[in-house]
C-alpha cells in the first residue's frame, strides 16, 4: 500500500497532509515558505518542523513515504526548485514531483479534466485546461505588472480611491480605517507608509476594505466590484483562448484564494459579470481544496507512471 505527500505551499501559508490509498492519516501546517516573501533559513526551518509534525500525527515515517506532490508557488525560479528538491529530499523518501501551486487547484476541481481555475488571494492568476490537457493563462504576472483583483491589488486600489475622495471632498472611511489598522497618526504618515519601500503588506487591507463596504462605504464597495470585474475580464479570456482551441463551448470555473473565499462582494461580482460577457462559464459553488489536488495527483503518479513527467530519487 502507498503512503503519500500532498505539500500546498502557497505565498501565505502551507499545509500538508499524510496519506494512504483510501485516507488521510494526519495534516500539518505552517506560514509561507515563499522564498519571494521569507529568508531561505526560515522557509527551510518551517518545512522541517512542518514535515515533522505531520509525520508525528500520522504515525508514519517519513522514509515510508512512496510518493510526494508538491504545489510550489515560484516554480518557475530554479533557486526555488532547487530549494524545495533540496529540503524535501533530505528527509522524504520516495518520488517527488513539483508543480506550481495553481495545478494543484485546478487538480483539486477537475481531478485532471477540463476546466478553468480562477486564483485569488494575495495575489491572482487564471488558467484553464482543455480536453487533451493544453493548458491557458491569463494573468499571474505579479503585483508590479497585474494580480487584478488580488488582495494585493484591493488594498492598492483602495489606497488611491482613498486619495481620490481626499482630493474630490467624496465621503469614505477608507483611509481613517487604514490609518488605525496602521496605527498611523496623520494623513502624512500613512503616505510615508505607502511609499516605503519595501513596501507594506497591501493584502492585509483588503478585510479592512471589506469592513468598510459592508458598512456601506460606497467607494470601498466600489473597489470590490471593480475586483471582481477584473477577475471576470481574465476568465473571459481564458475561456475564449479554450473555445477557440477547440474546447467545450460550455466551461466549468472553480475558485480558490482568501479573496473569492472569504469577500463575497467580489465573487458576487464576479459571476454576475461573467454572466454578461461569458454565459458560457458556470463558477461552481465553493472553493477549491488545493491539497486534495495535490494528493490526488501524488496517488495518480504511482497507480499511473506514465502519465506524469515524474523526478523520482535513488
Amino acid at each position: 500500500m502507498g503512503l503519500y505527500l500532498a505539500i500546498d505551499a502557497g505565498g501565505t501559508k502551507t499545509r500538508s497532509l499524510l496519506a494512504d490509498e483510501t485516507k488521510i492519516l494526519g495534516r500539518a501546517e505552517t506560514g509561507s515558505v515563499k522564498l519571494m516573501r521569507v529568508s531561505e533559513a526560515e522557509a527551510s526551518a518551517r518545512l522541517r518542523a512542518m514535515l515533522a509534525e505531520v509525520s508525528r500525527t500520522a504515525g508514519v515515517s517519513l522514509g515510508e513515504v512512496t510518493q510526494t506532490c508538491v504545489g510550489l508557488a515560484g516554480l518557475t525560479i530554479d533557486a526555488v526548485r532547487e530549494w524545495a528538491e533540496r529540503e524535501i529530499g533530505e528527509v522524504v523518501s520516495g518520488g517527488l514531483l513539483l508543480v506550481g501551486d495553481e495545478e494543484i487547484a485546478l487538480d483539486g476541481a477537475f481531478r485532471g479534466g477540463p476546466g478553468i481555475l480562477i486564483i485569488a488571494g494575495t495575489g491572482s492568476n487564471i488558467m484553464g485546461r482543455v480536453e487533451d490537457g493544453t493548458m491557458y493563462h491569463a494573468g499571474g504576472w505579479g503585483p508590479a505588472i497585474g494580480d487584478e483583483g488580488s488582495g494585493f491589488w484591493i488594498g492598492q486600489e483602495a489606497l488611491r480611491a482613498g486619495f481620490w475622495a481626499k482630493d474630490r471632498g467624496v465621503p469614505t472611511n477608507l483611509l481613517t480605517e487604514i490609518g488605525e489598522f496602521w496605527g498611523a497618526s496623520s494623513l502624512g504618515e500613512i503616505v510615508e507608509m505607502a511609499n516605503a519601500r519595501p513596501g507594506p503588506d497591501l493584502p492585509a487591507l483588503a478585510p479592512i476594505v471589506t469592513r468598510c463596504a459592508e458598512a456601506g462605504d460606497e467607494l470601498a464597495i466600489a473597489v470590490l466590484d471593480r475586483a471582481g470585474a477584473e477577475l471576470a475580464e481574465q476568465v473571459a479570456l481564458v475561456a475564449l483562448k479554450m473555445r477557440e482551441s477547440g474546447g467545450r463551448r460550455k466551461v466549468e470555473a472553480a475558485y480558490t484564494g482568501s479573496v473569492l473565499e472569504h469577500i463575497s462582494l467580489v465573487r458576487s461580482s464576479m459571476v454576475a459579470t461573467l454572466k454578461t460577457s461569458s454565459p458560457n462559464v458556470k463558477v461552481l459553488e465553493g472553493a477549491v481544496d488545493s491539497l486534495e489536488g495535490a494528493l490526488w495527483r501524488a496517488r495518480q503518479i504511482l497507480n499511473n507512471p506514465t502519465t506524469e513527467a515524474q523526478k523520482s530519487r535513488t
